[in-house]
């Protein structure tokens, strides 16, 4: 069986008059966009053109929810409590599924975004209030999940589709977990060696841990940033490098299916 993976990429970060990230140049190289929705940023004008250049370019639209915190781009942590974290999702996955709506598709999938997203890996509360609003607000989608978290068991207890994300650019730890970014070695800045290592996580099911043990694990989709021309050039470099080892590059409701 040929292997799949899908490419994503999180996009529509503009608000405003302040302008992030080269979309339209991302979009033409990955499979699936995690769109925000207005917390952590993004605005409606954002929304929309975000998600219409996503459906011109074929690509899968995703709602990408984070915390309440423009200023601190949703990457410090709050304390909320499961029901507010439901429904901050359902807000939020239900306004970028409107947009998606008015633009004739469907919405693929949900991924949270930040602090959201790293807290809900180990906290098993929070992914159940994230699935639980996914699944109130967008039953059919698909809850995008760090690969081994919480979360995956969370969308599984909750009857959601649910696929495993990986990074091309970031360490892991020997149980799994991505290094915290805290850390000077939590990036991996070389191409010659990311490409590689994400090759590897879709083929074979196995990334080398910051520690050197061989740690198994699933690609369903690999996160690729795009925020600068040098990121373009790496995710564009990542997709060949997959093809050419017999990967197909799709979209993630062709990965996962059900």
């Amino acid at each position: 069986m040929v292997p799949r993976v899908d490419l994503n990429a999180d996009l529509g970060e503009s608000f405003g008059v302040y302008r992030l990230g080269l979309d339209a140049e991302v979009l033409r190289h990955v499979t699936s966009a995690n769109i925000a929705c207005g917390f952590h940023a993004g605005d409606p004008m954002v929304m929309a053109r975000t998600v219409a250049m996503a459906a011109e370019n074929g690509v899968g639209i995703g709602a990408h929810p984070g915390h309440p915190d423009l200023q601190g781009f949703g990457r410090r942590s709050m304390e909320l409590t499961p029901e507010e974290v439901k429904n901050l999702v359902i807000y939020q996955v239900g306004a970028l599924t409107a947009f998606a709506r008015a633009a004739g598709r469907p919405l693929q999938h949900v991924k949270a975004h930040g602090a959201l997203y790293n807290m809900a890996a180990r906290d098993l509360r929070l992914a159940r209030a994230i699935a639980e609003g996914v699944k109130a607000a967008a039953p059919d989608s698909i809850l995008l999940a760090l690969a081994g978290s919480a979360m995956v068991r969370a969308a599984e207890e909750v009857g959601l589709k649910v696929a495993q994300e990986v990074f091309a650019d970031r360490a892991y730890n020997a149980d799994g977990t991505l290094v915290p970014r805290s850390r000077p070695d939590a990036m991996i800045h070389d191409p010659e060696i990311a490409i590689p290592r994400a090759v590897r996580m879709v083929t074979e099911g196995k990334v080398t841990a910051i520690t050197g043990e061989e740690v198994p694990i699933r690609a369903d989709s690999i996160c690729v940033h795009g925020d600068n021309p040098e990121a373009i050039a790496f995710v564009a470099r990542i997709r060949r490098a997959l093809e050419e080892a017999g990967v197909e590059v799709v979209p993630l409701a062709q990965v996962v299916g059900g």
